[in-house]
């Protein structure tokens, strides 16, 4: 039987620096891990939604765990991105994740056909039963249309040992509050929202992985470290700025286009957005560089 590996700290859900003709920047990437692990992170999440998987190919998130995997070299963890949309292809993504060096999936609620509460509950039994990889439940209603029933959360956790943590983005406090009541100590939870950050830590949560880590990888992990060491007035200052960041980069902008520019402007050449999505607009990059004075 797998035991589960317990997530804890911060993550980034890599962006995906891709050029104008829709190709890969390796080097970029490269660039960003070392700056993501000098931010102190606990680890990256490959191919997640901030990393545009979607339009990613199945040899694209292959080679894309690889090369995180090889350039994090043992300092931080590496996870993956693995959920589709039928049980049989979110088992063969995360099959691949493990042969590609994963250390654990990181697997949505099933969406497009609007499954019932059984129906998720057995997806993600019958994912975990399948593969040799700890994985992290994630709810993201405003991809997937809903919020998944944290009695479902709890069924699973009872059912199985290979559900390692979830990872919550309803930016809903009761909804993590009553998933870490069901579950205890069986999974750690997660924030996947930068605003949520703080309260899921005092909520009982254990970490986040959000996309303003991508910009501000430094200031999230101050956020968590000074919560551990008993100090809320620091943990809520740093708070403040990830929650601005996020207001700016993910509520009021397209999120990809925003959050890939700003890493141009703050890190290094980011790229572009893949098509179907579009750079920002001349008024909203100028919105982001204004904003950018303050972190």
């Amino acid at each position: 039987m797998l035991i589960a590996l317990k997530p804890e700290g911060i993550f980034v859900p890599n962006i995906t620096p891709f050029d104008k003709q829709g190709e890969i920047m390796y080097d970029r990437l490269a660039e960003l891990v070392e700056y993501w692990v000098k931010g102190g992170i606990s680890g990256i999440v490959a191919n997640a939604s901030t990393g545009e998987a979607p339009y990613l190919s199945r040899d694209e998130k292959i080679k894309l765990i690889e090369f995180i995997k090889e350039h994090a070299d043992g300092r931080i963890q590496v996870y993956a991105g693995t959920g589709a949309m039928s049980t049989w292809q979110t088992i063969e993504l995360t099959k691949d994740a493990k042969e590609a060096g994963a250390e654990a999936a990181l697997i949505t609620t099933p969406f497009f056909f609007k499954p019932n509460d059984e129906e998720i509950a057995q997806y993600f039994i019958d994912v975990i039963n399948a593969v040799d990889l700890p994985v992290i439940l994630y709810n993201v209603p405003k991809f997937t249309g809903y919020s998944v029933n944290p009695k479902v959360v709890a069924k699973i956790a009872e059912e199985c040992s290979g559900l390692a943590a979830m990872k919550d983005s309803s930016g809903n406090p009761g909804n993590m509050a009553e998933v870490i009541r069901l579950c205890g100590d069986k999974i750690h939870c997660l924030s996947g929202s930068a605003d949520m950050i703080l309260p899921t830590l005092m909520l009982g949560g254990k970490g986040a992985i959000v996309a303003v880590g991508n910009i501000i990888p430094e200031e999230c992990v101050g956020l968590y470290k000074a919560y551990k060491n008993g100090d809320p007035v620091t943990a809520g200052k740093y708070q403040h700025k990830a929650s601005y960041v996020n207001k700016v980069l993910v509520r009021e902008l397209p999120q990809i286009a925003a959050i890939k520019y700003a890493v141009s402007e703050k890190i290094c050449d980011a790229g572009v957005p893949r098509k179907p999505l579009t750079e920002l607009s001349v008024e909203a990059k100028a919105a982001v560089r204004e904003a950018m004075k303050l972190f």
